[in-house]
């Protein structure tokens, strides 16, 4: 594309990355700001995760400037920083669909667009990805290099590093750019660094460096050790004025670090890269928020934002009700005063966990271990074993990637570990990645375990004072978003296994589990207005479950449903039918929950009653069993 277009708008013409390589750097610089009026506009309608997007609009411009796709490949770690890519990848006139039902993902997702070549949404997965991809090229025999852009708080995670050993080894294809946005790695080594990578790894200065290390070689005797000495004295000076010898000795070439910001500099960088035969790394350092005063001053407000004023930064939609998140922070303070044992743990999360305010009265008990769930919950268990209380506050789908942790190093040992796990169930705009709709099956198997959903705020208290009181493990989940207005009581725990009879009646007993009990009241209110008689219970508790209250109000009506927000296989409804069978106990049961799919985003309301799990849906169900539609389906 070869237009004069300085003083028209650039986006509308952008169809693809390939629109961008005839564009010089002040073309790219007018690009940019459109690309971020356009993030800003659309975000501070739908929501969305702004502060990494808005710093990353340089750098994936550059990377598309120089990088050919689709011969070249980019692999997008977590997916915050990838809306850049998905306006020039095509889906620009789509964009104001984003996170909305039937619009575009907010994350990487490859059945949405050619040039998404990896679904992401949790850290740590790019290099990895970027090197297989890169070996799976070699094999088929393609030509081009293969870019992982990884965040610097990523490269915490257990398996970026496992990637980053094995991609010193093997990736030949491999760039590695590390988006360095918080500059932990290199801060402020200002022109002299830069003016090094420029200089230093450009390809002539790396083929003297070979060719000298060839004569070297070749000198009879000696010259292995005058080698050994020029490689100590270049090892010994890099040290001292550049951070990257730790991926130098990984097997990297190492770029950086350089401005992530400046155009001329991004795109001289990663020319450079593209042209060294190795595994190199970009070390890039980028602004969270950038172009957005707001964001900027407070990008960790911004990072994941619901709907906003632009002018304000304010919501656009206030729920007078406080979120259970908030809720939790409070209880966990509280318990923190009263017991000297109770220590906060957080994976990067301190502010979506809401352990940011027990960070702040007890920095001592505090812990944020990085984007490491592994190991965090390891870390839990030996603080347990010296006899302290370590609560892992934790978003449910989070918690998937330490499951052989929570089996062999807490349960197995029997070690009284809390599992505070915030987003169970649907979380809505985030969409699959990140739903956190499978832990009651996948926790409430394991031995030792003591697993709880509670139904609102006030029982979110009692289940963590439940948690604090036990001797071994314990977990329980709570959805994401605001509550639904209850007191909150004094932390008095429950008695182990037991539910609650909310509502009596005779025709029909709705069995709800955490965020299902209120609509399940909801329902039963619709269906008494139409004469029908039904009872109400809060199970509270996944394991152990409280049979003997579940069978007794069983046996006296027509059929019970159990709803919950899990997948069906393995959940709540199955443990119900599992003690039944066991127990000898015949009465008609319907499941109500998620079915056996990953569950696309939309807004919380808009899926719940996709599924049939709101008021309306459930008393939908119960009518449609109750007129025997269902019940002749057996």
């Amino acid at each position: 594309m070869k237009r004069n277009v300085e003083k028209s708008p650039i986006l509308p013409w952008i169809n693809s990355p390939s629109d961008l390589w005839d564009l010089n750097v002040r073309q790219l610089e007018q690009l940019a700001g459109e690309v971020r009026e356009t993030i800003l506009d659309v975000v501070s309608r739908n929501g969305g995760h702004l502060a990494s997007n808005l710093g990353a609009v340089e750098l994936t411009l550059a990377l598309h400037h120089v990088f050919r796709m689709p011969q070249d490949k980019i692999i997008w770690d977590v997916g915050h920083q990838a809306y850049t890519h998905k306006l020039i990848t095509g889906r620009r006139d789509r964009f104001g669909t984003l996170r909305t039902k039937g619009g575009i993902s907010g994350f990487p997702k490859r059945k949405e667009s050619p040039y998404d070549l990896f679904d992401v949404g949790h850290s740590g997965t790019s290099i990895s990805a970027a090197l297989g991809i890169a070996e799976a090229m070699r094999h088929q025999g393609e030509d081009g290099k293969v870019v992982a852009v990884i965040g610097d708080g990523s490269m915490t995670a257990g398996l970026a590093l496992e990637g980053l050993n094995q991609g010193g080894e093997l990736g030949e294809r491999l760039v590695v750019v590390l988006n360095d946005n918080e500059m932990s790695i290199a801060p402020n080594v200002g022109a002299m660094s830069s003016y090094l990578s420029r200089t230093l790894t450009g390809s002539p200065i790396n083929r003297v460096k070979k060719v000298t290390e060839n004569f070297l070689k070749s000198i009879p005797k000696v010259g292995e050790h005058f080698l050994h000495i020029a490689q100590r004295a270049e090892d010994s000076f890099k040290a001292l004025i550049y951070p990257g010898m730790v991926f130098e000795e990984l097997g990297y070439e190492y770029i950086g670090p350089i401005k992530g910001h400046r155009l001329d500099r991004l795109i001289e960088a990663l020319s450079n890269a593209r042209r060294i035969g190795g595994p190199v790394l970009v070390h890039v350092g980028t602004e969270k928020g950038k172009g957005y005063a707001l964001a900027e001053e407070n990008p960790m407000a911004f990072h994941g934002i619901g709907p906003f004023e632009l002018e304000t930064g304010k919501p656009r939609k206030i729920n007078g009700h406080p979120s259970y998140t908030s809720v939790f922070s409070r209880a966990i303070v509280e318990a923190a005063r009263r017991d000297d044992r109770v220590i906060a743990i957080t994976a990067a999360m301190p502010e979506g966990t809401g352990l940011d305010s027990f960070a702040k009265e007890f920095p001592d008990r505090f812990y944020d271990v990085g984007i490491a769930e592994q190991h965090g919950v390891t870390f839990a268990a030996g603080l347990a074993t010296r006899g302290y209380r370590p609560v892992v506050a934790i978003y449910s789908t989070f918690l998937q990637r330490a499951y052989d942790q929570v089996v062999h190093d807490v349960c197995l040992q029997n070690l009284p570990v809390v599992f505070a796990m915030d987003r169970g169930g649907l979380v809505g705009e985030d969409g699959p990645t990140h739903h956190g709709t499978y832990d009651l099956s996948y926790l409430r198997h394991i031995p030792n375990l003591t697993f709880m959903a509670p139904r609102d705020e006030a029982a979110l208290v009692q289940a963590l004072a439940t948690s604090l009181s036990l001797e071994g493990p314990s977990a329980f989940r709570y959805p994401r978003g605001a509550g639904v207005g209850a007191l909150l009581p004094e932390p008095v725990p429950w008695e182990i296994g037991t539910g609650e009879i909310l509502r009596e009646g005779s025709d029909v007993l709705l069995v709800g589990v955490g965020s299902t009990v209120h609509p399940c009241l909801a329902a039963a209110d619709i269906l008494e207005a139409e004469g029908v008689s039904v009872a109400v219970i809060d199970a509270r508790f996944i394991k152990p479950l409280d049979t003997e209250l579940i069978f007794q109000w069983a046996r006296e009506c027509r059929v019970t449903f159990t709803v919950e927000e899990n997948v069906l296989q393995g959940g709540f409804g199955s443990a119900i039918l599992e003690a039944a069978t066991d127990m000898g106990e015949s009465f008609k049961i319907r499941r109500l929950g998620l079915p056996d799919a990953f569950l696309e985003h939309a807004t919380l309301e808009e899926l719940r009653a996709d599924l049939g799990i709101d008021a309306k849906g459930i008393s939908s169900t119960v009518r449609e069993v109750l007129s025997g539609g269902l019940l002749k389906k057996g």
